[in-house]
């Protein structure tokens, strides 16, 4: 029984309790709603996720025997695959110094975290795989505010960097002390970065490490951001030296990522497409010293393949040295979430002088 049918009410209690009526239902349908939506939502954990890894044997498979590829050995490869329905769209990975765990991100604002497993130098699986969204500054995923097509991370110890193309953004992430959980924070860019064209900005993104010609550099690479030459537009951020310089642009080719190995070379991955041809691979190696402001920088390819060998639409690279002190590129591939392509991860010796 209510407390209306035992006690009557004091005069004027009943207009009271109709503004207090109103006031509740006031609070409950304009307030409480704004509220949710500055609240942050808690962080969505990781998903331990399996991916099956089919091995690929041969690079070439029309010559099977073969192993040399340009000034590359191909140490082995995997065809990756997983129920996990967030899984693909790979477009970096950055390989620990041990050849073992890595850290990927996907262009739809997703980490992938794991370990490759060896027979000998040849990689056979990946496990202790786990997934999770990449958070903005406010915790909640950066995809959900728009900021996705995260095409490039470059490391430095434990600070991370990515690169979000859709909006041409670098968020600096403290991935050392917070993992998979660390919060992105934007970062200043030379102007010329946010001009970039729509889904062709930055898509390589590495730091020179101490001791490296430009040390405490991000580098940072367009996939086809032209400038008046026709060359790519790229950005030294930091650094001793900062300023623009350009990538010389080589038939249809396009960058997709670069990595800086402990010798003093920038890689560059590139990719190309035809709707006759398909996609292509190409791998130069440019002088690290060589790059600089006001330069066009250019090198020798140190490989370069079309859909006849075994390769997607290879959008990551990362360096490491092998126990034996042989350097190891590691590729994977961004298969756009299609049924018609494929998440290769491929590994190559390159054979230095």
């Amino acid at each position: 029984m209510g407390r209306a049918a035992l006690y009557p009410p004091h005069k004027g209690e009943g207009k009271h309790r109709a503004l207090g009526i109103t006031f509740t239902l006031t609070f409950a349908f304009l307030v409480l709603p704004a509220l949710a939506q500055t609240t942050p939502r808690a962080a969505e954990p990781p998903a331990r996720i399996e991916i099956r890894a089919k091995p690929i044997a041969a690079f070439a498979p029309h010559d099977p025997a073969r192993v040399r590829f340009g000034a590359l050995t191909f140490r082995g490869g995997l065809d990756l695959t997983s129920s996990y329905p967030k899984f693909g769209g790979i477009s970096a990975i950055r390989v620990d110094a041990d050849g073992s765990g890595f850290l990927a991100v996907s262009d739809k604002g997703r980490w992938l975290r794991g370990r490759i497993i060896y027979e000998g130098e040849r990689p056979t699986g990946i496990v202790d795989a786990e997934m999770a969204p990449v958070l903005g500054p406010d915790g909640r995923p950066l995809a959900a505010r728009g900021w996705f097509d995260t095409e490039s991370l470059a490391i430095d110890g434990g600070t991370a960097w990515l690169d979000i193309e859709r909006v041409n953004r670098i968020v600096r992430l403290d991935y050392g002390q917070h993992g998979l959980a660390a919060r992105a924070q934007p970062i200043a860019t030379p102007p010329g970065v946010e001009k970039l064209p729509y889904n062709q900005g930055l898509e390589c993104l590495v730091f020179a490490a101490e001791g490296l010609p430009l040390a405490g550099t991000l580098i940072a690479v367009s996939e086809r951001g032209l400038n008046p030459d026709g060359n790519l537009k790229s950005w030294l951020i930091g650094g001793p030296s900062p300023g623009e310089f350009s990538v010389k642009r080589i038939r249809e080719f396009d960058v997709s990522d670069c990595a800086v190995t402990l010798g003093g070379d920038l890689l560059l991955l590139e990719r190309s497409f035809s709707r006759w041809r398909g996609v292509g691979l190409r791998i130069r190696r440019v002088a690290l010293a060589s790059v600089k402001p006001g330069a066009t920088i250019d090198g020798p390819v140190l490989i370069e393949a079309d859909m006849s060998y075994q390769i997607d639409n290879m959008e990551g690279l990362s360096v490491h040295r092998a126990a034996d002190g042989k350097l190891v590129l590691t590729l994977i591939s961004d298969d756009n979430f299609s049924l018609w392509q494929r998440t290769l991860l491929l590994q190559f010796t390159l054979e230095e002088p």
